[in-house]
C-alpha cells in the first residue's frame, strides 16, 4: 500500500475551542489526503472518541471546562478509547505542561505557532507509531500477522531473493499443558529471545523477524545468511532449553501426560522445526504461497526426531533437502 492511499485510511479527530484553528487544521490534514472530525470542546471530544474511534486526536491544552489533560486523562482511562494515540497541541513551551500532558498520556507535542511541515510530520510519526503498536504481538513486542504479510508481499513484488524460516517448539501443546500457561511463555520469550539474538548478531539490516502467535515465529533475510541462522537458533534452542525442564524429566527424557481417554502418554522434550522457503527464481507471487510451502515442510519436519531444518528452493523442481540436528 502507498503512502497516499494509507494515508486515505486514517481519521484524525482535532479538538480546538477556536474555530479558525480547527479550520486550519483541517483544510491541511485533508489536502495531506487523511479523513478529519473536528470538536469545539473537551466535551464533545470524549463523545466523538467514543462512537468514532479515530486513529489520532489532535488536542488543544487550553480549553474552557474541560481542558486537554482532563480530556487526555479520561481517554486513557477509558478501554474504548486507550488506544488512540495523542498530539497536545500548546502555545505553551513551559517544562511542566509539557510532562504532565506525557505523564496523562500524550504521545507528542506541537507548539504553536508550528508549520505545516512540522504538523504532518509529527502526525504520520504517530501513526505509524500507532500501527507498529497494533500490529506487534503482545506478548513478544514482535511483528504480528499483519505486518509479516505486508513485508513478505513486499518482499515478493520487489522481485528481490530471499529466505523464509518458519519455525515453532515440537510437543509445546503437551508441555504448555504439563508445565502450566505461565511455563509455557516463558518457552515462547525464550525461543523469541534465541531468535532476535540471532539475527542481530548473524543477520543484515535489512532481516525480519515475526511473531505469528503461539510458538510460531518467522524470520525473513537473504539466502546466504538462511542456514547459517538456521544451525544457529537450533543449536541454542537446544541447549538452553533444558533450563525449562524439571531435572527428572530431563533424565528420563520424555514426560508424561494424560490424554482424553484418562491414558498416560510419554511425550519426548521440546525440540525445534525450522522450515526454509529459498525463492530465487521469483516464482512466488503471492504472501499465501510460501505460507502454503512453509506449512507443508514443517509438517514434514514433524514428523522427525529431535530439532531438524527442513528446506525447498523455489526453482525448477528441486528436491527437498532436510538436515536433522
Amino acid at each position: 500500500m502507498d503512502e497516499k492511499n494509507q494515508r486515505d485510511g486514517y481519521t484524525i479527530l482535532v479538538v480546538d475551542d477556536e474555530e479558525h484553528i480547527r479550520r486550519i487544521l483541517k483544510f491541511q490534514l485533508q489536502k495531506s489526503g487523511y479523513s478529519v472530525i473536528t470538536a469545539e470542546n473537551g466535551e464533545i471530544a470524549l463523545q466523538l472518541a467514543r462512537c468514532e474511534s479515530p486513529d489520532l486526536m489532535i488536542l488543544d491544552l487550553m480549553m474552557p471546562k474541560v481542558d486537554g489533560f482532563e480530556v487526555c486523562k479520561q481517554i486513557r482511562q477509558n478501554y474504548q478509547t486507550s488506544h488512540i494515540p495523542i498530539i497536545m497541541l500548546t502555545a505553551k513551551s513551559d517544562l511542566p505542561d509539557k510532562i504532565k500532558g506525557l505523564q496523562d498520556g500524550a504521545n507528542d507535542y506541537l507548539i504553536k505557532p508550528y508549520s505545516n511541515e512540522e504538523l504532518l510530520i509529527r502526525v504520520r510519526n504517530v501513526l505509524d507509531w500507532s500501527l507498529k503498536q497494533k500490529e506487534a504481538n503482545p506478548l513478544t513486542g514482535l511483528a504480528g500477522n499483519r505486518a509479516i504479510e505486508k513485508e513478505l508481499q513486499r518482499r515478493i513484488e520487489s522481485k528481490e531473493a530471499f529466505a523464509f524460516l518458519y519455525m515453532d517448539i515440537d510437543n509445546f501443546k503437551a508441555y504448555n499443558d504439563y508445565y502450566g500457561y505461565q511455563k509455557g511463555d516463558a518457552a515462547i520469550l525464550f525461543l523469541a529471545d534465541i531468535i532476535t539474538e540471532a539475527v542481530n548478531s548473524l543477520g543484515g539490516s535489512s532481516d525480519f523477524v515475526g511473531h505469528i502467535g503461539g510458538d510460531d515465529f518467522v524470520i525473513i533475510t537473504s539466502v546466504a545468511r538462511a542456514e547459517f541462522i538456521s544451525r544457529h537458533i537450533i543449536d541454542e534452542f537446544d541447549k538452553g532449553s533444558l533450563v525449562l525442564l524439571n531435572e527428572e524429566d530431563i533424565r528420563k527424557g520424555y514426560f508424561e501426560v494424560r490424554n482424553r481417554l484418562g491414558e498416560i502418554k510419554r511425550v519426548p522434550l521440546m525440540s525445534l522445526t525450522i522450515a526454509l522457503v529459498i525463492d530465487e527464481g521469483q516464482r512466488l507471487k503471492h504472501f499465501a504461497q510460501v505460507s502454503d510451502i512453509a506449512s507443508e515442510l514443517k509438517k514434514f519436519g514433524k514428523g522427525m526426531t529431535g530439532s531438524v531444518v527442513v528446506r525447498e528452493r523455489r526453482k525448477d523442481e528441486v528436491p527437498t533437502e532436510t538436515v536433522e540436528n
